[in-house]
């Protein structure tokens, strides 16, 4: 209530003076001679550009005050942190002293949430073994992205605190002996190649080369992620910082196979890091969709060769000695998996390791040996180099339950869906299991669309939309997607697909946060298109937020999963038209009064937070050859 009748005060007051701001110069315009409407219409958008400038600050100080009690405290930290953000257009100083601020909120309420997990795991370890936990947003890495993004100075302030802290906890850590150390959060390395990969993401390659280089010390999923993402923007700088952890991967005694596995990652497949245990489970972690195989200059790919191979020809500890990541059925397979690339560019070694392969053969289950494993191939091999359907009906003959059939069908269906390949639905309608057999044909049609989208093929999306086994949330995504990529050309049919998100979007309950959000999509959607229609869609999209519990406005996902006896998958779309941030920064420069009124209406302080501050840049961020649109 504070913030609504504070804000409502603002608008009542700044509204006249931004609409005499606009009249008074056309006034005096008509007064002038012919020869100075050039100069006259210039000083009008100046004067109305100042004033709404000045509401926008309004905005943003009104809403900074407003989140020191807002009844979440992980809203408290975040909102300061953006509207800190915001606030370096226009006053650094006050910004810094707001990053300070939400960074002091933040501190605390990532304390309370570190005691709360605590807690968590010892009445776990009560009952029965721990779970795996997934763990609480961290703040403070929030806090520190944005003002790390805005000042060096102020960003390594903040990892320095975060540093001294992680020493403390280490040393009480070691003091009380605790297990699932993880559990209280990532270590400072990790949380400053988090911060240096979204600079990299920001586009700020230099200052995430900055924050990023005490970090790249050791080989770890983190390093190596960060430095493929370096080189797709800077590969000189990349490929030195790759050479360096061969350099110190080579000296560390404590290197094995994981960590071989790990460095070809940067060599062969980007993005996608896989881990063998030692008992030859694999552990593959993909950060992205694939990637192409880099071209390495001769130096550095050389000498990733020699350092893998010094590594894993290193003498094997007896048995009951080896204490490695990987042990020896872990280590045979990393071998095995990296066999075919010694054999293709360093062929001198690649004896030598399967002479190494021999020696552990022995330790190493037979079905280990020779075994299908896609983890041996994943990245390796490309994915259109065999045909998934050659190697199925062996896997059947093996299989000896209908339970087993049924997941290799899914399967093989999956991987043939990837590839766009029609035989996919063949092999769900195979599926007896009726429940999975939905369940696989939801997550191929929705992998379809996604493709069909990727591929800018409006027509397949919409008829996948239609037919397929869509839920709601996913069909109004596939059809506002399919109507952006039709608008420029095909206006008409562009905006009938809308029609249809909208009736889907109204066939979500009322109390469903997806509800809002694909209203919200639509009515991004139809601002280009029909701003009146664009208007009333968001006014029912408005209506549907302040109904559904825990909208907040942001942080929207579109996706599927499907997990069967054999495997776990899941595939995610960015959503950003279902937030409220493009939404409101589109109708803010369509008419920003409206906007603002709009935005006083939501009821939840998160969505209202997230509308105001998307007002407030659309007009302190100034887009590229022009100023913000007039009202």
């Amino acid at each position: 209530m504070v913030h609504r009748s504070s804000l409502s005060a603002l608008v009542c007051l700044l509204v006249f003076a931004i609409i005499v701001g606009a009249q008074a110069p056309a006034d005096k315009t008509s007064q002038r001679t012919r020869s100075q409407p050039k100069a006259a219409n210039t000083e009008e958008a100046d004067a109305v550009a100042a004033q709404r400038e000045v509401l926008a600050i309004s905005l943003l100080q009104t809403l900074a005050e407003d989140a020191r009690s807002f009844r979440e405290p992980r809203l408290r930290a975040r909102v300061q942190a953006r509207v800190a953000d915001a606030f370096w257009l226009t006053d650094v100083e006050k910004a810094k002293g707001l990053f300070r601020r939400a960074w002091e909120a933040a501190e605390i309420e990532d304390t309370e949430n570190a005691k709360r997990e605590a807690e968590d795991i010892n009445r776990q370890r009560q009952s029965g073994p721990v779970v795996f936990r997934s763990r609480r947003p961290d703040l403070r890495a929030e806090v520190l992205r944005l003002a790390a993004k805005r000042d060096r100075a102020l960003g390594e302030e903040f990892l320095a605190k975060l540093e001294e802290e992680n020493k403390k906890d280490a040393e009480e850590a070691t003091r009380k002996n605790r297990e699932n150390e993880a559990a209280f959060g990532q270590s400072a390395q990790e949380k400053r190649l988090a911060l240096a990969r979204r600079l990299l993401e920001d586009g700020d390659v230099q200052r995430a080369m900055e924050f990023a280089g005490p970090a790249l010390n050791q080989v770890s999923r983190e390093t190596i992620t960060f430095l493929s993402a370096l080189r797709e923007r800077n590969s000189q700088a990349a490929d030195q910082g790759f050479l360096n952890l061969l350099a110190i991967a080579e000296r560390d005694p404590l290197s094995d196979a994981n960590t071989v596995s790990g460095l070809s990652s940067y060599a062969f497949t980007p993005f996608l890091y896989v881990t063998f245990s030692p008992d030859g489970g694999a552990n593959q972690m993909r950060d992205r969709a694939p990637a192409p195989r880099p071209e390495l200059p001769p130096a550095v790919s050389g000498a990733f060769f020699r350092v893998a191979a010094n590594i894993l020809l290193r003498p094997l500890p007896p048995p009951d000695q080896d204490h490695t990541t990987s042990g020896r059925t872990g280590k045979f397979m990393v071998i095995r998996r990296l066999l075919p690339l010694f054999e293709q560019y360093a062929p001198e070694r690649a004896a030598e390791l399967r002479t190494q392969m021999a020696a552990m053969a022995a330790d190493v289950p037979q079905g280990m040996q020779s075994g299908e494993n896609r983890a041996i191939t994943s990245g390796i091999t490309p994915d259109n180099a065999s045909d998934p359907m050659e190697r199925m009906q062996n896997r059947l003959d093996r299989a000896r339950t209908s339970e087993e059939r049924d997941a290799i069908y899914a399967d093989v269906a999956v991987a043939l869906a990837a590839r766009s390949d029609p035989r996919a639905r063949d092999l769900v309608d195979k599926i007896e299991d009726t429940e999975m057999r939905k369940q696989v044909r939801a997550y191929i049609d929705f992998q379809t669309v996604q493709a069909a989208i990727q591929e800018r093929n409006a027509a397949e999306a919409v008829r996948i939309a239609k037919s397929g086994e869509l839920t709601s949330i996913q069909r109004v995504w596939a059809y506002t997607r399919a109507s952006s990529l039709l608008l420029p050309t095909e206006r008409a049919r562009a905006l009938e697909l809308l029609e249809a998100a909208g009736a889907e979007a109204r066939r979500i309950s009322g109390g469903d946060p997806d509800r809002a959000r694909a209203l919200i999509a639509v009515a991004t959607g139809l601002v280009p298109a029909d701003r009146v229609r664009a208007w009333e869609t968001m006014d029912e999209a408005i209506k549907a937020a302040n109904s559904a519990a825990g909208f907040t406005g942001e942080d929207s996902q579109v996706g599927a999963r499907l997990q069967t006896r054999m495997m776990v998958m899941m595939t995610n779309a960015s959503a950003e038209d279902f937030d409220l941030l493009g939404a409101f920064k589109a109708l803010a420069r369509e008419d920003l009064l409206r906007s603002v009124q709009l935005a006083k209406s939501l009821t939840g302080e998160s969505p209202r937070a997230v509308a105001t501050l998307a007002i407030a840049r659309s007009v302190l961020e100034k887009p590229a050859g022009g100023s913000p649109g007039e009202d």
